[in-house]
């Protein structure tokens, strides 16, 4: 019974230690963390931390090795005394004994204990204590009626057999050794100094016992004192390197909110000077660099502005006349058969000259809205994966133009997402069409891939490719890779900064990867749901390959086989009639699980 309810207590013993343990850790991670989190975004405590570090370490260096040196000095100077006393009571112990002359046990007795007392020291600076023990294996004499004598009931125990050793296999040499003793109920440092004396001829060991207390207290006080006086020095050092840092990072971290404020707009933001010295200096200069960007600031968008109204305003003033020029070029295009072919090439020129005015037109008119902030979202639900069927669709008669295959990759089921439909149809028919432009003839693919979070879709194409600085430059107004090349190639130059707006509107990414002779990548990544935050795109922006990693049914659809170009049939320049027709005849789509 009494065993059962032991382990009943012993378990739950150990469940209140776990409980205790379990409650104490997330507290201990938790402070861990807030120390970690202001190391790395405070230099003010972490200067002061570091000081402190250091701080005690040195006092620790310090204080120990005053500790050793004074405890030795005291153990050396008390050792130097006890040797020295030893030497001449053991002395006058062996005259006593030697001048003895006692025949009767009870006067033997009586000569030795008054001869033990009158070395045992008390009430001296050092209180002497002595062991007097007759060494073993010696025959008996019939007078030898003292075998061992000890003061304050201390035994032979209390000597260490190293030093008993030493001085029984010695002659008249003198050893010590250091030794615990009990008083009372506390065990005590002392110092054993043993020697030999003969009484009688017998030999004995005498052992004086010097008692160390006095000096270990005083060792103790002093390293109190060491303790206490690091103690006061460390906080004192920690205050002054506060206090210190305080006075720099003050000023840097008026700067830095400053800063911030002038980077959120706020161009007004100044910091506050005071004094002369370096940081006031430093304050100065950063106002007077903060007044210079504001004024610079100011002009650039003063003018910015005005250019964006000056584009705003031609462009909606160019659509009337544009229009007016649109309808007499129709009607001389349609009218070319009647020319003479210096003229209807003439009428050729003007028409697609006009409608490539008309394009870029359009194209200045949306990035106006844009800069002015008036573009809106008109978001809704909507398979993704069948809007970009419906666009490569819509490319197909310019896919058959430059000859290339155009496929797509996607999930099985539908992906539906929140976007706004025109802006996301304009994103990927400007993608693709880009593609299909530099893809030198070859394939093209499109993927989709989607996770908890987002969409990405991928454009790739695997014509003369760009390099890194042209990726990154990719998405910048009228910017060509190549300036001389023909302006009737690469549209307006504005299709690429659009998709990239429509993008932002849509709160998501749009990137690019290249590599001169490999093609080029283009991945447009969405939130699946408005509001969202993108984390990490389903889709990888360097392509491994043109199939896409991951298990699980997929289609893959090939939306455009282009048959091989008969001789005498040309291609046409925007022929609808004959791309479609192309398209009709090569199009298919296969079912892949």
């Amino acid at each position: 019974m009494w065993l059962r309810r032991a382990l009943i207590m012993g378990v739950r013993v150990a469940r209140l230690v776990r409980i205790g343990v379990s409650g104490l850790l997330p507290g201990t991670r938790f402070l861990l963390r807030s120390v970690h989190r202001k190391w790395r975004r405070s230099l003010q405590f972490r200067t002061v931390l570091t000081t402190l570090m250091l701080a005690v370490s040195s006092f620790a260096v310090v204080g120990a090795y005053l500790s050793n040196q004074i405890a030795n000095n005291l153990f050396q100077e008390r050792l130097a005394q006890a040797e020295s006393e030893t030497r001449y009571n053991v002395k006058q112990v062996q005259d006593t004994f030697d001048g003895a002359q006692v025949t009767d046990q009870s006067s033997v007795i009586t000569l030795v204990y008054d001869t033990l007392n009158a070395v045992e020291g008390r009430g001296s600076v050092i209180q002497r204590r002595y062991v007097f023990e007759a060494m073993p294996e010696q025959t008996k004499p019939r007078n030898r009626w003292v075998e061992s004598r000890a003061s304050d009931q201390l035994t032979i125990s209390v000597i260490p057999p190293e030093l008993r050793k030493a001085v029984q296999d010695s002659g008249k040499d003198q050893f010590w050794a250091s030794t615990e003793f009990p008083v009372g109920t506390e065990d005590r440092p002392g110092i054993a100094v043993g020697n030999k004396v003969t009484f009688n001829g017998t030999v004995y060991e005498l052992y004086l016992i010097y008692d160390l207390n006095t000096a270990q207290k005083t060792l103790n006080e002093i390293q109190n004192v060491l303790l206490a006086g690091a103690a006061v020095l460390v906080l004192m050092i920690g205050a002054v390197a506060w206090y210190v840092t305080r006075n720099v990072v003050s000023p840097v971290s008026h700067a830095a909110v400053v800063s911030e404020k002038l980077a959120a707009g706020q161009l007004q933001e100044r910091m506050v000077v005071k004094g002369e010295d370096e940081v006031a200096r430093l304050g100065a200069s950063f106002n007077h660099m903060a007044a210079s960007l504001q004024e610079q600031i100011t002009q650039l968008a003063t003018l910015s502005q005005m250019q964006q109204r000056f584009v705003s305003d031609v462009s909606h003033e160019l659509r009337t006349p544009l229009t007016t020029v649109r309808m007499a070029a129709e009607v001389l295009y349609d009218a070319r058969d009647d020319f003479d072919p210096i003229n209807k090439r003439s009428a050729e020129l003007l028409y697609h000259q006009v409608e490539r005015f008309q394009s870029l037109l359009a194209d200045l008119l949306e990035i106006s809205r844009f800069d002015a902030g008036v573009a809106t979202l008109d978001a809704e639900p909507t398979d993704i994966v069948q809007l970009i069927t419906h666009v490569i669709e819509g490319v197909a008669p310019v896919a058959a133009e430059y000859g290339s295959e155009v496929t797509l990759n996607a999930p099985a089921g539908s992906v539906i997402v929140e976007t706004d439909d025109r802006r996301i149809d304009r994103i990927l028919r400007n993608l693709i069409l880009n593609a299909l432009e530099h893809g030198e003839g070859r394939p093209v693919n499109v993927s989709v891939a989607a996770n908890g979070t987002a969409v990405a879709v991928a454009v790739r194409d695997h014509g003369i490719g760009m390099s890194a600085a042209e990726a990154a430059r990719v998405f910048d107004r009228f910017w060509r890779a190549d300036p001389a090349r023909a302006r009737t190639t690469g549209g307006s130059g504005l299709g690429l900064s659009i998709a990239a707006e429509d993008t932002k509107l849509h709160n998501g990414w749009l990137q690019a990867w290249g590599k001169k002779g490999n093609g080029a990548n283009f991945r447009l990544t969405l939130p699946l749901r408005q509001g969202a935050t993108i984390t990490r795109s389903p889709l990888q922006l360097e392509p491994a390959d043109v199939g896409l990693p991951g298990s699980g049914p997929r289609r893959t659809m090939l939306l455009l086989d282009p048959a091989p170009v008969q001789d005498g049939q040309a291609g046409g320049t925007g022929d609808a009639g004959t791309g479609t027709g192309t398209a009709g005849t090569a199009a298919g789509m296969k079912e892949e699980s």
